[in-house]
């Protein structure tokens, strides 16, 4: 029989995910409150047996400008969308699409080998693959996009 290690976090870290969630959804219909907190892309997160995959939508993010951590049990996106002119007020009669920083960290389900993943961006979607480690690693590792 083999032991599976415990992370007591895991729970927290999902039940934060929904916080976080219910908050932005709340939030969002304050434009006061998203205008000061960036924004956040939203990502769809697969597991199989042996690996786990994340795609976010970065529509208009330079590859640049996105900086990937990823750890045993999470990984962190951050970056910025910058604007393609001078934003001017005049003129604006809707002004709907998002700029500036952007930081979301992501809980995964299972533990990972963070130094085996491997990201691509093609676009306007960055998809990392994480293949599934033994519990009980908690090695960080920066990760770089692919060309």
């Amino acid at each position: 029989m083999a032991l599976i290690r415990w992370d007591p976090f895991q729970d927290l870290w999902q039940v934060r995910e929904q916080v976080n969630r219910l908050f932005d959804h709340t939030l969002s219909h304050y434009p006061f409150a998203s205008d000061r907190r960036g924004w956040q892309p939203v990502v769809d997160i697969y597991e199989d047996e042996n690996e786990i995959t994340v795609k976010a939508e970065l529509p208009g993010v330079n590859r640049n400008d996105i900086d990937i951590t990823i750890t045993a049990n999470s990984i962190s996106l951050r970056g910025e969308l910058r604007r393609e002119e001078e934003h001017r007020e005049e003129g604006y009669i809707r002004s709907e699409r998002r700029f500036g920083q952007f930081f979301r960290t992501l809980p995964l389900p299972a533990e990972v080998k963070p130094e085996e993943a491997r990201a691509s961006f093609r676009d306007g979607i960055l998809e990392i693959r994480a293949p599934k480690a033994e519990p009980g690693r908690n090695d960080g590792y920066k990760l770089k996009i692919e060309e």
